[in-house]
């Protein structure tokens, strides 16, 4: 008879993948995984890999037979699968828009006919330009140029809730879509461009922590643990199929004061370099100037929010260190 598993996380090997499985095998939930292995590790899942109750299944989420036959095996699925980073992102625009979007086409396809509750991972980029902060669900979404691919991924994965939603519609599919913020941790490459991870292997390794743009931009980073608090609950929670909600910490800081932060915690004597974005990324690169949620609609649903602070985080993260090989 063929196995059934609790949950299928998609991208399951990756950063919040990973921390998202060994929680739900903790809790005593069965778990597959399917992961390409493209940003995601195998040491990132391999203290699972000898439970009964986790499988992992090296794929492609773009391949729709193996998203088929994995989404047959699961009550409910996480999509978490994506492409990550804005390096990644402005260097390899194709595959951006094909997994972001095709990807969760073949995971909503699937999961439709398999009557499966589906959580899908958005992001605060799908906010664009906006001005209007705290960023509410609700509020406009405004993106650049399409002749500057930097948000190609913002459009894909507005397209992604826009796909969802209408799955929830047509056809009753248990849809629930989260944008995260910038969530962080242990465990986290700065491979692709992460700030916080960067910053930090820059600070202990004595190199130059450097700032892209002005330092003035502002983030609110969250603690991947919390986050997972908040998605598990989500997923029990009636009134959060057919939403789309923010989960995110609402302490706001600079780029700037964020490095002088992990030089200070990590005890560096690196100094911290301004480099304009036109140094750092292709000509015409633009970023967001503020990044905040307003998390109202989910301590309404659930009652918390992330809420580790950003001291916290950065010295969790360096007692934990970044894993070698994915700086």
């Amino acid at each position: 008879m063929l196995m059934q598993y609790d949950y299928l996380v998609t991208g399951g090997a990756g950063f919040i993948g990973s921390h998202l499985c060994e929680r739900l095998i903790l809790e005593g939930k069965s778990v597959c995984v399917l992961d390409d292995l493209s940003t995601g590790h195998l040491e990132n899942i391999e203290r699972l890999l000898s439970s009964e109750n986790f499988l992992f299944v090296e794929g492609s989420v773009l391949s729709a037979d193996i998203v088929t036959e994995c989404v047959h095996k699961c009550n409910t699925i996480i999509h978490l699968a994506a492409a990550v980073g804005v390096e990644n992102v402005i260097n390899r625009p194709v595959e951006t828009i094909e997994t972001n979007v095709s990807g969760t086409e073949n995971v909503l396809r699937a999961a439709r006919h398999n009557n499966s509750k589906v959580f899908i991972a958005s992001t605060s980029e799908v906010y664009g330009k906006s001005w209007k902060v705290p960023f509410s669900e609700d509020g406009d979404i405004v993106l650049g140029a399409t002749s500057r691919n930097r948000w190609s991924y913002a459009c894909s994965k507005a397209l992604d809730e826009f796909l969802a939603l209408a799955y929830n519609h047509s056809y009753n599919l248990p849809v629930v879509i989260c944008r995260f913020f910038n969530t962080v941790g242990p465990r986290q490459s700065g491979r692709y461009g992460m700030v916080l991870p960067r910053f930090i292997n820059q600070a202990l390794t004595g190199k130059p922590i450097t700032v892209f743009g002005n330092g003035t931009q502002t983030r609110c980073f969250s603690l991947v643990n919390e986050v997972i608090d908040c998605v598990l609950k989500l997923l029990e929670t009636p009134e959060a199929v057919g939403n789309v909600i923010n989960i995110g910490s609402t302490e706001e800081i600079t780029i700037l004061e964020l490095a002088r932060r992990v030089r200070e915690i990590s005890s560096s004597n690196s100094e911290i370099v301004i480099v304009p974005y036109d140094e750092a990324y292709p000509a015409g690169f633009e970023d967001m100037q503020r990044r905040v949620p307003d998390v109202t609609k989910l301590k309404k649903m659930i009652g918390i929010c992330p809420e580790a602070d950003t001291e916290t985080i950065i010295r969790l993260i360096i007692e934990n260190g970044i894993p070698e090989g994915k700086q």
